[in-house]
């Protein structure tokens, strides 16, 4: 009996690894406070944006963090915390946990990790703020298009300018003659 309650708990711990390792970016929660709507509502914000939400045993996360190597996390690990893993962009676990956190004053955001890497509040408030994947790519596609769009305008112009000169030199032409 005590062998196999030990096996879940390792096969418990091993799967939040697992999630911790395939997860681009972490948020830790407080989610003390909220009443079963509310996080119902938080769940569905991160599904949309394939973000997985979980709620361990605080034991179970030590466990799990240590043995990837996190140290000095304890303090993260005190009173009732749940865990936001963003799978595809970086970013997404901590815009709809500040966001939502913004909202519903009993979110408390803890920490988070990126990159294997422990950010502290103002760091994980810094990443809600970037702008989504699609819009930095929009803004890098646009500043490359900007020279070479400046450079055509340059060009039209100097073409059209040599034009309506041709055209005036053809008028006056044909007046005097």
């Amino acid at each position: 009996m005590k062998e196999e309650k030990l096996q879940s708990k390792q096969a418990l711990v091993d799967e939040i690894k697992e999630n911790i390792q395939g997860a681009q970016s972490i948020v830790l929660l407080n989610y003390r406070g909220l009443n079963v709507e509310e996080v119902t509502e938080l769940r569905a914000k991160y599904r949309e944006a394939n973000v997985s939400y979980k709620v361990y045993k605080n034991t179970m996360m030590r466990r799990a963090f240590n043995e990837l190597g996190y140290k000095n996390l304890d303090e993260i690990f005190k009173g009732p915390s749940a865990i936001a893993f963003g799978k595809e962009d970086p970013a997404s676990a901590a815009k709809i946990s500040a966001e939502f956190a913004k909202e519903h004053e009993a979110l408390e955001i803890k920490s988070g990790i990126v990159d294997g890497k422990v950010l502290s509040l103002e760091e994980v408030d810094a990443l809600a703020k970037l702008p989504s994947k699609e819009v930095l790519i929009a803004q890098v596609l646009g500043g490359l298009n900007a020279p070479i769009q400046g450079l055509a305008n340059v060009l039209n112009g100097s073409i059209r300018s040599l034009a309506i000169v041709l055209q005036q030199i053809a008028e006056k032409q044909e007046q005097t003659a």
